[in-house]
């Protein structure tokens, strides 16, 4: 059976828990890399679900003559 896509909120979630594990210190060595190797391809996943939301997503500008103009989301600098 083919594993089921994680959603970002579940991703997020499973990390977190990695993170609390992993922050206790008690976890045995062989878990502690288990769970690092996990976390890091879940954090590449989380980064790529985010760069593909981020594409989607765009800005709607007016303009002075009353129409809007579509444009791709940037994020500005501070």
């Amino acid at each position: 059976m083919a594993a089921k896509k994680q959603t970002f909120e579940t991703s997020m979630a499973r990390l977190e828990e990695i993170v609390r594990k992993m922050e206790q210190g008690d976890t045995p060595l062989d878990d502690s890399v288990a769970l690092f190797e996990e976390g890091t391809k879940l954090a590449a996943s989380l980064h790529k679900m985010l760069d593909e939301a981020e594409q989607k997503v765009t800005i709607l500008r007016p303009q002075p003559d009353g129409s809007v103009q579509e444009s791709p989301f940037i994020q500005e600098e501070p």
